[in-house]
């Protein structure tokens, strides 16, 4: 199962756990900031706040999305990067008139952001200087995307671009970053790289209730076309083939002496 990184309050501090779905919490909210530089210790601040929800998976269309006035100029190296002027900016809100607005929208949700110490330790900075408690805090437990790309593609780029040309995800309007932009492409390529997990999340589907006027349809007998002699003859090689390149006893092998092995142990018991 693929692990995920969940962050302890202290953003420098990450530790793997098991996957995010283990306690059903079934919102998530994909966030993105933008910021004037990067370091917040030396008076960087964030200058956009990106989110979208998520719920069973599935885009909701609700998001949350501000920019902000950071009191400062961006760094030369970050204005390339998005492009939002003090010019721009001067007019926005600061971050203490929008902090109720975002710490409701994400409340209880899961939090999924690319490169999460980067912007966990901007938003506990910010969350610090009005003297309110850290990000952790106002949401319920926060997954990093880019461990979780690193664990599935190691030793390649797993930037948010090389994602989606990974995973045939559109970015060809992306020409600078954007943190509600960014946000939306970063929850595509999330739902692709956690494709065919959704079989472990017990009762994510509403349950069908039967309504008044409802008849049963007979579906027949269910037909079953079983493998011929050549078939399994087939199938039994390429399971020696896949053991052999394996260099190691093949679990369905194991588990068949085992399970071979208790019936005659039942069976010398009676």
């Amino acid at each position: 199962m693929l692990n995920s990184t969940r962050f302890d309050g202290d953003p420098a501090v990450v530790h793997p756990c098991r996957s995010a779905r283990d306690k059903r919490l079934m919102r998530q909210i994909v966030l993105d900031t933008e910021t004037t530089g990067l370091n917040p210790k030396t008076g960087d601040r964030i200058i956009e706040v990106g989110c979208v929800e998520l719920v069973n998976r599935r885009l909701t269309g609700s998001t949350f999305h501000h920019y902000v006035n950071p009191g400062r100029d961006s760094e030369p190296g970050a204005l390339a990067v998005h492009g939002l002027t003090t010019d721009f900016l001067r007019d926005k809100p600061r971050f203490h008139d929008i902090v109720d607005g975002l710490c409701d929208f994400v409340s209880g949700a899961e939090i999924l952001i690319h490169n999460a110490s980067f912007d966990v330790a901007f938003l506990d900075e910010e969350l610090a200087r009005i003297e309110r408690p850290v990000w952790t805090h106002h949401c319920g437990g926060i997954v990093d995307t880019l461990a979780m790309a690193r664990e599935l593609h190691p030793g390649k780029r797993n930037s948010l671009d090389s994602l989606c040309e990974r995973y045939g995800v559109s970015n060809a309007h992306r020409t600078l970053h954007g943190a509600l932009l960014d946000a939306e492409l970063l929850a595509e390529v999330y739902l692709a790289m956690t494709r065919g997990q959704e079989s472990l999340v017990i009762d994510i589907a509403p349950r069908i209730v039967v309504q008044p006027g409802w008849v049963a349809v007979d579906r027949g007998t269910l037909i079953v076309i079983r493998a011929d002699a050549a078939e399994e003859d087939a199938h039994r090689a390429t399971l020696d083939a896949i053991a052999r390149e394996a260099r190691r006893p093949p679990v369905w092998a194991t588990l068949g002496e085992r399970t071979a092995s208790a019936v005659e142990h039942s069976a010398g018991g009676m």
